[in-house]
């Protein structure tokens, strides 16, 4: 199917669960991209994966990697708190670079990273691949074209305490290596915060790729029961009202979705846990022809379709199709604004938002 046909040249930077779970089987299936390399310092985790998924070269040394000219860009699928100097380093190589949400965990380091992406000139993207959604493209699409006016959003990701029986049942059997490189301090110490990064990236993005950029965020939290739940009251700069919520873990299946109210039209979505690879359901109901709409959501493989669209931005010079720089900064100053205006008791502006998430 690709004869003939320029293919990106990827290599990926880290061999542990999220590459194991989507970036690897992307790289290898996408229609115009290829698994040229990967990078682990870990011997053992590099050596497994490498016989699992064939790529045409393996790393234990990343600057090695970026040396080569061969590769054309770099899949960050390190912990968090790499993603920014490797980005960096990628960038500075002349690499493309497809990054994993969050970009960061503090605004100063990600706002570090924008003088870096312009003076590269590369293709540089965040990896909130729910972009690649086809129910929540269907809804941008009538949002952008035939819902006139939007009054209001809600929008919740609701994470399940049967989460991890759904995820073992369909995910690969997880590799771990003991020589794993790792940050100086377990990620999930922190709840609060994990479960902000991990979660509260999607949530926030979501909204802002319907309704737009940010102005200020209103939060509560309440914690019971080894639940976390923020509701978070949030301003638009178009002037379109909000509500959010994030809650880690419902007493319940999964619950993911949004309402949008528009003046010629509504849209009802509800998203499934990612790694069944099920396009949301959203049901578009139009003014104009009053009748409610469903796309098929054939193919609900989003890291898939999210380095496809990469990959056309990078072979075909065309407009970036998911999250850029701004949009990544974006994110991470969301969600430190909310941390902020939890601790604070008051509404907190993304302009004003610094320091950790």
């Amino acid at each position: 199917m690709n004869e003939g046909k320029p293919l990106l040249k990827v290599g990926i930077l880290g061999c542990g669960p999220i590459s194991q779970a989507g970036h690897f089987e992307s790289a290898v299936k996408a229609r115009n991209a290829e698994l040229y390399a990967i990078c682990d310092v870990a011997d053992d985790l590099r050596a497994r994966m490498a016989a699992t998924h064939a790529p045409k070269k393996a790393f234990s040394d990343y600057d090695v990697m970026l040396a080569d000219p061969e590769v054309d860009a770099v899949i960050i699928a390190t912990a968090d708190a790499f993603h920014v100097a490797a980005a960096a380093r990628a960038l500075e190589a002349g690499k493309h670079v497809l990054c994993e949400k969050p970009l960061g965990m503090t605004v100063e380091e990600v706002e570090g990273l924008r003088p870096v992406v312009e003076k590269s000139g590369k293709v540089f993207q965040v990896g909130h691949m729910k972009r690649y959604d086809a129910g929540l493209q269907s809804a941008k699409h009538f949002i952008d074209t035939d819902m006139g006016e939007m009054l209001a959003l809600k929008a919740w990701y609701c994470d399940s305490t049967h989460r991890y029986a759904v995820t073992d049942a369909v995910q690969p059997y997880m590799i771990r290596s003991a020589d794993a490189k790792k940050p100086s301090r377990n990620p999930k110490a922190d709840l609060e915060q994990y479960f902000m990064l991990a979660h509260g990236s999607h949530l926030l993005d979501t909204a802002r790729y319907f309704a737009g950029p940010i102005r200020a965020v209103d939060a509560r939290l309440r914690q019971r029961f080894g639940a976390y739940s923020w509701f978070i009251d949030v301003e638009f700069e178009n002037g379109v009202m909000g509500h959010l919520d994030l809650t880690v873990a419902v007493r319940m299946d999964w619950h993911e979705g949004f309402q949008i109210y528009g003046e010629y039209g509504s849209i009802l979505g509800k998203t499934y846990n990612p790694w069944l690879f099920k396009s949301s359901e959203v049901d578009i109901f139009s003014e104009k022809t009053g009748a409610t709409s469903r796309v098929l959501g054939a193919d609900g493989h989003f890291y898939r379709r999210q380095l496809e669209g990469f990959a056309d931005t990078v072979l075909q010079g065309g407009p970036l199709t998911g999250a850029g720089i701004e949009d990544g900064i974006a994110s991470v100053r969301g969600m430190a604004a909310v941390m902020q205006s939890v601790r604070e008791k008051t509404p907190v502006k993304l302009a004003d938002a610094h320091g950790s998430v």
